[in-house]
């Protein structure tokens, strides 16, 4: 389903979201933490999810990511239906469509910035010189390559976050998530962030980020709030 960065418009939305609905059963009785909502990003869109905390942006961007499913409605990515897949049917299209962006940056510890970035490709049959030489191409698209033998404790959380970026790069994925990508930063380290985001942006990639706050959703082309699960 996948193309590149410098891939066409198309005509047919990347994401269409109809009625979604998650429910969570607690003690004291159904909980919705998303209701009804009713979304469509198109390819090359940089849109901001916006929303106090709790208000069900992280539950929908995980929804979004194939990491959780819905209760009801209906889910539709490159015009397939994928709600009623298996788990190794979204571990798959996760890999080969998505690339997340975490505030935590989920870097691994005893892999170097260059393991750490090719790891999703390891799903992949190619071999390790090419899984590399992919990785090293993403690194140095958010100028990083001369960290490349580096270990993540090595870092400041504004290097890691940015190897974290390449990371979510180097599958080519159609859409990029990121959930609070400027949450673990100061605010030097999470401009340089969003001005990376304006370019990859710009050069044609898909962007949904997840922020509370105002300040980086004003940096997107398109913001929607949501507030206690409903999408306004």
């Amino acid at each position: 389903m996948n193309t590149n960065t410098n891939k066409n418009i198309s005509e047919q939305p990347l994401i269409i979201l109809e009625s979604l609905t998650k429910d969570f059963t607690t003690d004291a009785g159904i909980n919705s933490a998303i209701k009804d909502v009713n979304l469509t990003i198109n390819a090359g869109d940089y849109i901001s999810i916006a929303g106090p905390s709790g208000c069900g942006k992280s539950t929908l961007l995980s929804i979004l990511g194939l990491l959780d499913t819905s209760t009801s409605g209906q889910y539709l990515l490159n015009g397939h239906h994928v709600h009623d897949l298996d788990v190794y049917q979204r571990a798959e299209i996760r890999n080969r469509e998505i690339g997340f962006i975490f505030q935590a940056f989920n870097l691994i510890g005893d892999l170097t910035v260059l393991e750490n970035v090719a790891l999703p490709l390891s799903y992949r049959k190619m071999k390790k010189a090419e899984r590399m030489e992919i990785a090293m191409h993403s690194l140095e698209k958010v100028n990083m390559a001369e960290r490349a033998k580096f270990y993540p404790a090595q870092l400041s959380g504004g290097q890691q976050q940015r190897v974290a970026v390449a990371r979510s790069l180097v599958v080519d994925p159609s859409i990029l998530l990121a959930d609070e990508p400027t949450g673990n930063l100061d605010s030097v380290n999470a401009g340089v962030i969003m001005d990376l985001f304006d370019e990859l942006n710009e050069e044609g990639r898909t962007i949904c980020m997840v922020t509370h706050d105002t300040r980086f959703a004003k940096r997107s082309r398109r913001i929607v709030q949501l507030n206690d699960g409903v999408l306004c």
